[in-house]
């Protein structure tokens, strides 16, 4: 069983930067492929970046491609996101969530994962 926590949300301008983090409990993370999304609880979520189990790939939505930068570190406990220009459009719960093989290099829905995170939540001020 893994536990997954995000951290790093908040209230910032539009332009600005934050770093979530994504730590986990429990057997296995640092060689687990890991996916960040955002949404509502109960929607849908929609598809924001890839990590792949062994770091060498990622891939992105194409909203945020070039502003943000999924990257794992702490000797493979953390994965986190950085993102920078943020816009008012990128307001949302941000979740993380890991699974043993997933094939990092296209959008994903979000059914590839088993295990998830509550979410933090990002606003973005105009």
């Amino acid at each position: 069983q893994v536990q997954l926590v995000e951290s790093g949300g908040g209230l910032v301008q539009a332009g600005g930067s934050l770093r979530l983090s994504c730590t986990a409990s429990g057997r296995g993370f640092s060689s687990m492929a890991v996916g960040w999304f955002r949404g509502s609880e109960g929607k849908e979520k929609e598809f924001v970046a890839a990590l792949s189990w062994s770091g060498d790939k990622t891939y992105y939505g194409d909203p945020v491609k070039g502003r943000f930068t999924i990257f794992r570190d702490d000797g493979g406990k953390t994965v986190y996101l950085q993102m920078d220009d943020l816009k008012p459009e990128d307001s949302s719960v941000y979740y993380c969530a890991a699974e043993d093989v997933v094939r990092v290099g296209r959008p994903l829905t979000g059914s590839e994962f088993e295990y998830w995170g509550q979410g933090t939540q990002v606003t973005v001020s105009s």
